[in-house]
């Protein structure tokens, strides 16, 4: 072997063999005890005795020579330079768009057979299985030294899980219904037991169905008015196709008539007879509503709407007081609902109101009236509307609650005597609650700097009991049945951390960063209170900031073992979510994207400022559009971070948006833009885009994540991106890949094996930092 090999092996020079004959986490036990694939009768990268017991790490090459790389001290920055990383062929596609070529070198790591990819993942060509594959080993390989760490990590994070665990039981007519966790259970049973007491009956066993499987996510479930069956579905990919189930309750059985590619729920009809279900396309779109009567063929099941623009997408719903079910067709600008009579098959649908531009609203239903959170006339946070239900159009909507900009109405519930909604207001939420006959108004809040609230309606429509759930970055998750109409609350369930957990212990806070532009960032902050934050604590900066979706300062256990260590872990509350409004979505989108960006990056500094932390010790963290603020962050300003946590991150932006064959692509152009017909929207995205504006310079140490099966983020995206900056940086690092063979946008499917993912997380952060843990 050459010289320059005894210290380090170059794992791209065995590209589609090394992997192969490795297979290290496949031939040892995984942390719920199930013994993995073994590959037999090959050399191996001998990782686990080695790094376990802290000797040093032997690599076996197919030739069979070996080499040493020292095992790095526990707990600092990650060792790399000994081990190369796999360097993945450039095949250069050059393409013109408005006037301006581009070339994409790594282009080729995008199967063509993707869509048969998602449906079954063996068909993967093999010299792209060959490139995710080492690239899984050499995470695997420069992470080794922190395996002590992550498996310390993945045992505090499984103690503070209450092993036999249930939800609290949901009344409807004779029975209540529940989830629960068997002890050393991954997924859930699906319960229910007679309301007066009696024995438990075990509809669905998720621990049965996921044996032997990779992957299995339950999907959901919905017994039928007369308690007789069960609708319920399931994926076995990851890829959100889920295969529709109906079982007879009584014996355990399922009916014949499954049904593939679809969104995954269903609704009844009033007679239990037909359900209602929405099928996805040849583009994984959800566009076409179904119905189904049992013991039939879904062959023939008849098509009750269906939506051929590819900007929409498509669900169906049950509303609360049963009588219909809402078709609702919506893309991030606009909605359209139908009602669907659940009582009479034969009736036509009801348009409430056609789709118009910039108009959003969803129903509910109550009585002769229907009951609308909308932003019509201006209403920019949202106002609550009634109509008529014979006459549900616009020009008959009444306002109910008027708007009030900057107090966004998040939710709407209806009960027989109630009007429920939850509203935000200063990035606090709250509950309001108004009684049908008298109009009399009152709300609950919470005292804290930050919480997270939210309703959970239940199935029971003719009710005064409202179930909702709080918590705060302090404070374990809180369930409560409060009663409408004497204004008492009643905890029904609070989180246990089996392991200990005391809230005094912690300090929550919230602050606000100064954007560039003059604008105020929230940003909600988690600290031990016996470890008072200064320069030198590390800090883990959490941002998402897409969609309208705003962050909750809500509990999380696993955060603990950061802030145990040392962190302060802190949730940026940029723009592109709603924290503020509507607004803050409105000016993180489109044109004006670039803000989301900034405001991340002015929080970091001003976590410098304040004394938080200091440049070089900050972790940040996001996925999926927040994984495309982390590719963002990383171009823009390096030196802020030690390390970055990009989780199935949407980085190749460009090239995605331009691609109107990509399952979320039509709809997310009222999102980020059409670069396709609008020069404008290329120039922005190509601004920002994080594989476009990889550069030559220093990069943090990187961490990116895919699964192989992701219909909303393509494994080929971290793919191309971690290719690219290794291939363009001028130092730092490492820059790593992991990609999920097995599963899609979520990761794993068994909440511990989602644990060993967040231990893994954990121990890179922790490593980065630099601490001693």
């Amino acid at each position: 072997m050459p010289a320059n090999a005894k210290t380090a092996l170059t794992l791209n020079a065995h590209l589609r063999s090394l992997y192969q004959t490795s297979e290290y986490w496949r031939s040892r036990r995984n942390p719920s005890g199930r013994p993995c694939r073994q590959q037999a009768g090959h050399s191996a990268i001998d990782l686990s005795r080695a790094c376990v017991n802290g000797h040093a790490i032997k690599f076996v090459s197919p030739q069979g020579h070996a080499c040493l790389m020292p095992h790095a001290p526990s707990y600092s920055p990650l060792k790399h330079k000994s081990l190369l990383p796999p360097v993945a062929e450039q095949r250069p596609v050059t393409r013109s768009v408005h006037g301006t070529d581009f070339t994409d070198e790594f282009a080729w790591l995008r199967a063509d057979n993707w869509q048969e990819v998602l449906r079954d993942p063996k068909a993967l060509p093999s010299d792209i299985r060959a490139m995710l594959e080492a690239e899984n080993a050499y995470a695997q390989a420069v992470l080794a030294p922190a395996l002590p760490l992550q498996q310390t990590l993945l045992k505090e994070l499984r103690a503070r899980i209450l092993e036999e665990d249930e939800n609290p039981p949901s009344p409807d007519g004779a029975f209540v219904y529940y989830e629960r966790f068997n002890h050393g259970g991954q997924h859930e049973l699906v319960c229910r037991r007679p309301r007066a007491g009696g024995p438990e009956t075990v509809m669905i066993d998720g621990d049965a169905l996921a044996q032997g499987q990779a992957f299995f996510h339950l999907g959901s479930t919905r017994h039928s008015p007369d308690h007789s069956l069960l609708a319920w579905s399931f994926d076995d990919k990851g890829s959100e196709l889920y295969t529709l189930c109906f079982r007879d309750i009584a014996t355990g059985t399922d009916l014949p008539g499954r049904i593939g590619d679809t969104e995954g729920s269903a609704v009844w009809s009033a007679d239990c007879t037909l359900v209602y279900y929405v099928r996805v396309d040849d583009n994984h779109r959800p566009s076409k509503v179904l119905r189904h009567r049992l013991g039939t063929d879904p062959a023939l099941d008849e098509t009750v709407f269906e939506e051929t623009d590819p900007g929409f997408f498509v669900n169906v719903r049950a509303l609360q007081a049963g009588r219909f079910a809402a078709i609702s067709i919506h893309d991030h600008d606009s909605s359209e609902c139908h009602l669907i009579d659940l009582h009479d098959a034969q009736a036509p649908l009801r348009l409430i109101e056609p789709r118009q531009p910039r108009m959003r609203y969803v129903a509910e239903h109550r009585g002769d009236r229907l009951y609308l959170r909308t932003n019509a006339d201006g209403a920019e946070d949202f106002k609550l509307v009634s109509a008529p239900l014979a006459t549900p159009g616009r020009t008959h909507w009444v306002d109910e609650t008027p708007h009030r900009r900057g107090c966004m109405i998040v939710a709407i519930t209806i009960f027989a005597h109630f009007l429920v909604w939850l509203e935000r207001e200063d990035g606090l939420p709250r509950i309001v609650i108004r009684h049908a006959g008298s109009g009399a108004q009152h709300s609950i809040a919470f005292d804290e700097q930050a919480y997270s609230l939210s309703i959970e309606p239940g199935f029971e429509f003719d009710t005064n009991i409202m179930r909702f759930t709080y918590s705060s970055m302090t404070t374990p998750r809180e369930i409560y049945d409060y009663d409408m109409a004497t204004h008492q609350r009643t905890l029904v369930k609070r989180q246990v951390i089996p392991s200990g957990h005391d809230p005094s212990a912690y300090v929550t806070r919230r602050i606000h960063a100064l954007a560039p532009d003059g604008e105020s960032v929230p940003v909600s902050i988690l600290f031990r209170r016996d470890r008072d934050p200064d320069a030198a604590s590390p800090l883990l900066l959490y941002g998402y900031g897409a969609y309208g979706h705003a962050i909750p300062a809500a509990f999380s256990a696993n955060r603990l073992s950061l802030v145990d260590r040392g962190f302060v872990y802190a949730i940026a509350h940029i723009r592109g979510g709603t924290d503020k409004g509507w607004h803050w979505y409105e000016t993180g989108k489109l044109a004006q994207k670039s803000n989301t960006f900034s405001d991340f990056i002015a929080v970091a500094r001003h976590m410098i400022q304040q004394g938080y932390t200091q440049t070089g010790r900050i972790i940040a963290h996001g996925g999926s559009a927040g994984g495309l603020l982390m590719g963002a962050v990383a171009n823009m300003a390096p030196e802020l971070f030690a390390g970055i946590i990009a989780d199935v991150p949407f980085v190749d932006a460009l090239t995605t948006i331009l691609d109107d064959t990509l399952p979320l692509t039509p709809p997310e152009w009222l999102e980020w833009g059409n670069p396709i017909t609008d020069v404008a929207a290329f120039r922005t995205i190509l601004s920002y885009s994080p594989y476009d504006n990889v550069r030559a310079q220093a990069y943090p140490a990187i961490f990116a994540q895919g699964g192989l099966s992701d219909p909303r983020v393509t494994y080929w995206e971290p793919a191309k991106w971690v290719a690219r900056l290794r291939a363009r940086m001028t130092g730092g690092g490492p820059i790593l890949l992991k990609t999920n063979m097995d599963a899609g946008h979520g990761g794993a499917s068994g909440r511990f094996d989602q644990l060993d993912e967040v231990a893994q997380d954990y121990a890179f952060a922790i490593t980065q930092a630099g601490i001693v843990a």
